[in-house]
């Protein structure tokens, strides 16, 4: 054998193209009420009636009381989201795999990301309301479980889930037909990890959904529970004035999200760039907000 063999050697490259981790799939748009086929510069979901109480008839012949009900309306604003790839053809003749179908995938798993960051603004910031959707609204403090409940300044604990469930069960909604979700992040759902009534089947016997999926949790007090990591991105000072994410626990019919185009993909050429790149473009618009304050409860938890 030549001392010169190794100049012969040759190497190996990767014939296939992979995805960096990244969330791939909208994980919050099966959590709210859902709605297509809007159009205009704004839109509104639905109309409202406010709370109104029976009084007692007791004498004859009273002049008839009047009650007047209370009128609202949920507005959904739009936003345009796009983005755009180009892929050479001069450098396609130079690998050995073609990587736009991953580009499209990545591009679309961009986007159902951005779906999930808009409806966590529409629960977590102000709203709009009102006959022309001029009225800003707020998500009350009564709808806010404080950053110190079940420990000063604590991350997120049992304390917390229970005091967001009697918010919403204190409101009058219908624990026995709507459906609970609770948003956390990784370092929120370690924090629970580390509760015994979380991991202790000695509370939870009997069940019948487990609260642990695989060491992960799926559901308790109620709450569905949804893993994803664009809650911290709306990191923000707490009521005690620290830094905390918002947790947000919700009933389904509270939040909606609302379509005017669901993602558009468009592979084409691009006839006006030298040796005719490929373009990969895709193309959505849609918006979210709350449907009723008192089915949406935000709980400060500390990393």
């Amino acid at each position: 054998m030549s001392v010169n063999s190794p100049t012969l050697y040759v190497q190996e490259f990767a014939s296939t193209i992979e995805m960096l981790v990244q969330q791939k799939q909208s994980k919050l748009s099966s959590a709210v009420t859902v709605g297509g086929g809007h159009y205009g510069e704004q839109a509104s979901p639905v109309d409202q009636i406010g709370l109104i109480e029976v009084s007692e008839n007791a004498n004859r012949f009273e002049p008839m009381p009047r009650t007047d009900a209370a009128f609202d309306r949920r507005w959904v604003f739009p936003t345009n989201w796009d983005l755009n790839q180009l892929q050479d053809k001069n450098d396609l003749l130079r690998m050995m795999v073609d990587p736009k179908n991953v580009m499209a995938m990545s591009a679309v798993a961009a986007m159902n990301r951005r779906k999930d960051r808009t409806i966590l603004d529409g629960l977590i910031n102000a709203n709009f309301t009102g006959k022309a959707g001029t009225t800003s609204t707020t998500l009350p403090a009564t709808q806010v479980v404080g950053v110190s409940t079940g420990g000063a300044t604590s991350r997120l604990n049992v304390a917390k889930l229970r005091a967001a469930q009697e918010i919403l069960l204190a409101n009058d909604v219908d624990a026995d037909s709507e459906e609970f979700y609770c948003v956390i992040d990784a370092k929120a759902h370690s924090a629970l990890l580390s509760e015994v009534q979380i991991t202790s089947s000695d509370y939870n016997a009997g069940n019948d959904v487990p609260v642990l999926r695989d060491g992960r949790i799926a559901r308790f007090l109620g709450f569905n529970f949804i893993h994803c990591e664009r809650a911290v991105e709306f990191n923000s000072t707490d009521d005690l004035g620290g830094t905390s994410t918002p947790i947000m626990c919700f009933a389904k019919s509270g939040a909606y999200f609302g379509a005017w185009q669901d993602i558009k993909v468009d592979v084409s050429e691009r006839k006006d760039i030298r040796a005719l790149p490929w373009q990969l473009y895709i193309a959505a618009t849609f918006g979210a907000t709350r449907l009723e304050e008192k089915k949406v409860v935000k709980v400060w938890s500390r990393p």
